[in-house]
């Protein structure tokens, strides 16, 4: 009898710390806002240790764990309380760094800010395993030290700080992309959260129904369903991505093999851009010898399609380049396309 008992404090201990977790209080809020003042300036910075640091002490994870276990037990009291935890969390973050993007328009949107804004299925994946590692961490007394792990592994504070920065420069298309690697994270994570807990026996009133199973999907058939629409579009958006590489390395070894038999000349850069329904490829020669219209026609025709099916319109930047030897000028054809 003494472990059942046992067992049942445990889960008591476990559900008072959630429940904790997702009190609404100047604590939280003042935490969230300088967990968003540290993200914004990491991200400004271009510091993914600063980054990691305000994922650290953001507490955002809290009411999504509360709101995994209301599910799990059918308490929508808490449910609610922890959805307007949730939100007033989420709202702290993303006004501070609205403000703090505000104030600093002048800074260049870095790396860090740009690889949150195009969210595919991987991120999913890692919010699905992450949420997971952190419930079964929350319940196992001697894991707990593995929650600051997974709150690095299920960025929350990044991302709608990305949002709100962009968002203050007016760039909405990708501040959307960063928003909804954000809310990708928290359903994720809250459906992982709720799988974890039911299977550990978190699970007052399903327990003791004959189609517990049966309930448990029923009380989370909001979070299925964004799960598996979003699997889908992530999916196809990944495959986009894949694609889209594959296009841009059969272009950049198509040119780059055109301009080496132009003896003398090489490819320094290569850009794309889509501009009015054509994508325009921008490449940076340097060489003796500009190429002439019909040479950039050429090479054009040669260039693979883009996967959006695109026309592409090939762009030819050339820097002229002087190269000497101790005799001065050195021209000699196949001695320099050799050399170089």
């Amino acid at each position: 009898m003494t472990v059942p008992v046992l067992e049942n404090q445990h889960q008591e201990t476990v559900r008072e710390n959630f429940r904790a977790g997702a009190k609404l209080n100047r604590a939280y809020l003042l935490m969230n806002v300088l967990a968003a003042t540290i993200a914004s300036y990491g991200l400004f910075a271009n510091s993914p240790a600063v980054v990691i640091g305000a994922m650290i002490i953001a507490m955002l994870l809290g009411p999504i764990a509360g709101i995994a276990l209301a599910l799990v037990d059918g308490d929508m009291q808490f449910l609610l309380k922890s959805l307007i935890t949730l939100l007033a969390g989420t709202g702290c973050v993303m006004i501070t760094a609205f403000v703090v993007g505000a104030i600093h328009k002048d800074i260049p949107i870095t790396g860090e800010i740009m690889a949150r804004t195009a969210p595919n299925i991987l991120d999913l994946m890692i919010a699905l395993a992450g949420g997971a590692a952190g419930a079964y961490a929350t319940v196992s007394p001697r894991l707990n030290i593995a929650f600051i792990g997974v709150a690095i592994a299920t960025a929350l504070v990044p991302p709608l700080c990305s949002a709100s920065i962009l968002f203050a420069r007016g760039e909405v298309d990708l501040a959307i992309g960063a928003f909804s690697l954000a809310l990708i994270n928290m359903v994720a994570i809250q459906f992982s959260f709720s799988v974890v807990l039911w299977f550990t026996g978190f699970r007052r009133v399903t327990s003791t129904s004959g189609l517990s199973l049966l309930t448990f999907f029923k009380r989370n058939i909001v979070s299925i369903i964004v799960l598996v629409v979003l699997a889908v579009m992530l999916t196809n958006s990944l495959h986009q991505v894949i694609a889209r590489q594959f296009y841009e390395t059969a272009t950049r070894f198509t040119l780059q093999q055109d301009i080496r038999a132009s003896v003398g000349s090489h490819l320094v850069e290569i850009r794309f851009e889509t501009i009015k329904g054509t994508t325009i490829v921008r490449a940076v020669v340097r060489g003796t010898n500009p190429p002439s219209a019909a040479q950039v026609a050429a090479m054009e025709a040669k260039l693979p399609s883009p996967p959006d099916g695109t026309p592409v319109e090939l762009r030819v930047r050339f820097v002229p380049t002087m190269i000497f030897n101790r005799n001065g000028p050195f021209y000699q054809d196949q001695e320099f396309g050799s050399s170089e």
